[in-house]
């Protein structure tokens, strides 16, 4: 079950690389059409349609679909300036008090996106750039991500409640 978990997080990780990676592609591929257009006048006007549009999408969905391999490889921002003030028994009580709050959290956002996917799908919502995105794609990349990042969060949660050890060490 562990290296099915950590496949599923390494294949989210590959997965906004990829993302981030596509939108240096778009980015730069809309630079050279510009280039190519103050070279040559507007007579060779070039551009590509709502590609701002679809870079925002890829940022969002490959933000999200980094959330889990980030959680798990150590990548989030920790504040422990308090909680390492604490005793060692208090420490672990905090760290899965912590956990269980995050999962908590976690798993309702996941929901609402569910829900809110499913919606803009029933109702057919497009975008309103140039061309017209089907807005539940780009949104069940935010899901997914929400989806996997929760199992992340309650993997971490019971593999804490199974160790003596604090969770959240960085």
């Amino acid at each position: 079950m562990r290296r099915h978990l950590n496949g599923l997080y390494n294949v989210s990780g590959a997965l906004a690389a990829i993302l981030i990676f596509a939108i240096c592609l778009l980015v730069s591929a809309q630079v050279v059409a510009n280039l190519i257009t103050k070279l040559f006048g507007t007579s060779v006007a070039l551009t590509i349609p709502s590609y701002a549009d679809f870079s925002g999408y890829f940022l969002a969905a490959s933000s999200f679909m980094a959330l889990a391999y980030t959680f798990k490889h150590d990548g989030h921002i920790r504040v422990l300036l308090v909680r390492d003030t604490f005793s060692p028994r208090l420490k672990y009580h905090v760290d899965r008090l912590v956990l269980l709050v995050a999962a908590a959290t976690a798993i309702y956002m996941t929901y609402y996106m569910a829900h809110l996917t499913l919606e803009a799908y029933e109702f057919g919502d497009q975008s309103f750039g140039i061309v017209a995105i089907p807005l539940f794609i780009p949104q069940f990349f935010v899901f997914l991500g929400l989806l996997i990042f929760s199992i992340s969060i309650v993997d971490n949660l019971f593999s804490a409640a199974k160790s003596e050890q604090t969770p959240l060490e960085g």
